[in-house]
């Protein structure tokens, strides 16, 4: 095998995962969509939006961080 410098990609396979919200929860969404749109100029859709509210909200909560680290030391 070559030894090269890029490593192995990850699965990269989409999971489909369906949710109900809301009312009001849906109306968040929608309103965030609208702020998206008027910042950077392109309307996306809700359900385009939801993995990376996910992937933001997951990356800054520093205790769920800790909690995978003392996890991972047991």
């Amino acid at each position: 095998m070559a030894d090269i410098k890029l490593a192995r990609l990850p699965d990269r396979s989409p999971i489909k995962i369906a949710i109900v919200v809301m009312p009001d929860l849906n109306d968040r969404l929608a309103a965030y969509a609208g702020v998206y749109a008027e910042t950077y100029g392109s309307e996306e859709p809700v359900a385009e939006l939801i993995p990376a509210i996910l992937a933001a909200f997951l990356d800054s909560d520093r205790g769920f961080e800790k909690a995978i680290k003392e996890r991972s030391r047991k």
